[in-house]
């Protein structure tokens, strides 16, 4: 008998057919996150066993996005394709998911429909990136930095026009400065608020609470304390003895930054209470190669040579002068704060955040491109935390992805610039090919009107006269909440440069590849 379990039977479509399914499932993506777009957006339900009650509530069109999946091969391949888009937009600056997949869907739109009578396919989807290229350059040439007080107005147009989150995510940044890293977590309470830091945050804390000192805060605090960083463990006090001894003799304070044995932790312990040893353990951040980045990130923060196990290091070599120190370190249950009032190895520290930003240009992906930024931010002191609240799991949920893309918007907004909002610079990107009647152009002209179109659409405003827009300012537009024709940064209605660009790039490049394509494999399947 002929052995025939390795063959996976295929289907072909080909042609008008096969471009006729993708249309189908761009469609059903574009419609659902299409949904979310602007002021008047809705949210979407769905179904989701990983959250409370299998149900999540949401306006985030990747959330939305990464939800769907459809049954025909075909159709979700296009959805693949369109979320693509949306992934390398979140990835790149965070915001504009939405945006992406209804540019996706205009342009390939257009596309089919000038495709179809055009002998050379190849030539127009090349004249058409051309176009694609000059649009971007006018983009970047409109656009206009940020300023403290247009901050609020970035936040809150992501955050879905809510003032107070606006206030919240504004006030930190503020205070943090551009260098600033905010993250976003998940309130133990109803109430949604900030922390902010000037010091180095490490995610761990005490290896025991007997080195806890203030009682009353259930904290260690050191002042003026010397800082020991390893990722060898210390099996034996006696490893350290030469950087013990004089900390005891002239009553320093020691904070050590180590993997320590039980019995290493219990003799530190001991001599604590029983001598009053100014100490604290805490473990090593994280695990694996992140362990080791953050541990050398560390080092060079406080000014301490980093005895590494990898690196062969003999702790046993280790001399006072190898330690770091801090002005202040604060350590409890989980975390440890290390203030540097005083940085005097500021070119060692300038240096390691070159090197970070060069790293985070060529990371491939969000979480490797947030883990280099939340570095960066350690070693520049600027750390803020957003604590999402609400009332039951949904609520928090919905909150906490509104207030991620808002951080993501104001982070992208800093890096390069804004723009006027709600749709208008794509929009009046479009008046230049109103009357251009090359195949290139009248993609151009459908494609960037359609995120105005989908915000209106949503908001169910109809027979809007938007001649005056053609012969007014740039930044002239319509802010579809107030029914007002005025400039939209005065307005506070605005975009990040770096979210309208990234989401055009990327959506073009997607569906590029869909217009460009005559046949489709996909394997066969049975439903019965």
């Amino acid at each position: 008998m002929q052995e025939t379990s390795g063959l996976i039977p295929k289907n072909l479509e080909f042609a008008d057919k096969a471009r006729e399914k993708l249309i189908k499932g761009i469609n059903k993506i574009a419609d659902a996150v299409g949904s979310t777009l602007g002021p008047s957006g809705q949210t979407v339900l769905i179904e989701s066993p990983h959250h409370t009650h299998g149900i999540t509530v949401t306006k985030d069109g990747v959330t939305v996005a990464s939800a769907i999946d459809l049954l025909d091969p075909v159709e979700n391949l296009a959805v693949r394709m369109v979320k693509e888009a949306a992934e390398r937009t979140a990835t790149s600056a965070g915001d504009g998911t939405t945006t992406s997949i209804v540019l996706t869907r205009a342009f390939v739109e257009a596309g089919m429909e000038v495709l179809s009578s055009h002998p050379n396919k190849t030539e127009l989807l090349r004249k058409l990136q051309g176009e694609v290229d000059k649009v971007t350059a006018s983009l970047k040439a409109h656009s206009r930095a940020v300023t403290k007080g247009r901050l609020k107005d970035v936040a809150k147009i992501s955050a879905n026009n809510d003032d107070h989150i606006g206030g919240i995510i504004a006030k930190v940044y503020k205070e943090l400065g551009k260098d600033g890293i905010v993250t976003v977590d998940k309130s133990q309470t109803s109430e949604t608020y900030s922390t902010t830091t000037n010091g180095l945050q490490v995610d761990r804390g005490m290896a025991t609470p007997l080195f806890i000192n203030d009682q009353k805060k259930d904290e260690c605090v050191l002042e003026d304390t010397f800082i020991l960083v390893s990722d060898a463990e210390i099996s034996n006090v006696l490893q350290i003895e030469k950087v013990l001894k004089p900390i005891v003799s002239e009553n320093k304070k020691l904070l050590i930054i180590a993997p320590c044995s039980t019995n290493v932790v219990n003799t530190l312990a001991a001599n604590k209470m029983k001598r009053d040893l100014k100490i604290c353990v805490v473990p090593p951040p994280s695990f694996g190669y992140k362990q080791h980045e953050l541990m050398q990130d560390i080092a060079v923060s406080v000014g301490a040579t980093y005895f590494s196990e990898k690196t062969g290091d003999d702790l046993s070599l280790m001399t006072p002068q190898d330690l770091g120190h801090a002005d202040k370190v604060v350590v409890d249950r989980d975390s440890t704060i290390i203030v540097r009032d005083k940085v005097s190895n500021k070119e060692e520290v300038s240096a390691r955040v070159s090197e970070l930003r060069e790293a985070h240009k060529i990371a491939k992906t969000k979480a490797d491109k947030d883990f280099i930024l939340s570095r960066i931010a350690k070693l520049t002191g600027g750390i803020g935390v957003i604590y999402a609240g609400g009332n039951t799991d949904l609520e928090q949920k919905e909150l906490y992805d509104r207030i991620d893309d808002a951080v993501c918007a104001v982070r992208s907004a800093l890096e390069e610039g804004i723009l006027a909002g709600g749709g208008i610079a794509l929009y009046k990107e479009s008046i230049a090919y109103e009357e251009d009647t090359t195949e290139e152009g009248k993609i151009m002209y459908h494609a960037l009107r359609a995120p105005l179109m989908q915000i209106l659409k949503n908001a169910d405003k109809k027979d809007i006269n938007f001649e005056q827009l053609k012969y007014s300012d740039y930044n002239h537009g319509y802010n579809v909440k107030t029914g007002e024709f005025a400039n939209m940064i005065e307005m506070g209605v605005i975009d990040p440069l770096k979210v309208t660009r990234t989401a055009l790039q990327n959506a073009a490049s997607v569906a590029t590849t869909i217009l460009s394509t005559n046949a489709i494999i996909t394997m066969a399947r049975s439903y019965e």
